[in-house]
């Protein structure tokens, strides 16, 4: 079965504007898994199959939620179960810039997502087998991965910083520093 078309653009219409559709709001019954997936590097399937149309997904993480540890495309009359390799989003571009609270830095995703690092949207590194996994929060418990390049980008543009007795690497974002890992090797 497939998403109802009529409910996904209720959706759309709800959220035009450049507003998001209020899915926390939204709690229908029907639950379906149509095998979609969203990939470590953002690019989004379904049945396997890459989508390929820009539209098409920035359509679907509009309406994208995450309910504990799973994540719904939800509509207000069904729900479709999405599998996350790592996040929902990637971050592909970084820019350092001055706002009213001094320097910050703003993330844009492969979605067209714009987000400055602050509270609300935290800037953090997990470590896996491979290595650092540098993450932003981009809306209510979803999060991008920020790229690579991009990951470097920012660290070139960090300073460091005595914590205790280890010295680590950040940058400053809207007041408050954001810690990228160690400088011990």
């Amino acid at each position: 079965m497939a998403l109802d078309p009529e409910s996904l653009s209720r959706a759309l219409k709800n959220g035009a504007g450049g507003r998001l559709p209020p899915v926390h709001l939204w709690n229908p019954e029907c639950v379906q898994d149509i095998d979609m997936r969203i990939g470590r590097d953002g690019t989004w399937y379904y049945q396997g199959s890459p989508i390929r149309r820009p539209e098409m997904v920035r359509l679907f993480s509009s309406i994208l939620r995450r309910d504990d540890e799973q994540f719904f495309l939800v509509t207000p009359s069904e729900k479709v179960l999405v599998q996350v390799d790592l996040a929902p989003f990637v971050a592909v571009k970084m820019e350092r810039i001055e706002d009213a609270g001094g320097p910050a830095i703003a993330f844009q995703t492969s979605i067209g997502d714009v987000v400055v690092v602050d509270t609300e949207h935290p800037l953090w590194v997990d470590e896996d087998d491979r290595g650092p996994l540098p993450f932003v929060r981009v809306r209510e418990r979803l999060d991008a991965l920020i790229s690579r390049s991009v990951f470097y980008e920012l660290a070139e543009s960090g300073t460091t910083r005595r914590q205790g007795d280890d010295e680590v690497l950040g940058v400053v974002s809207r007041g408050k520093f954001w810690v990228l890992g160690s400088t011990r090797e």
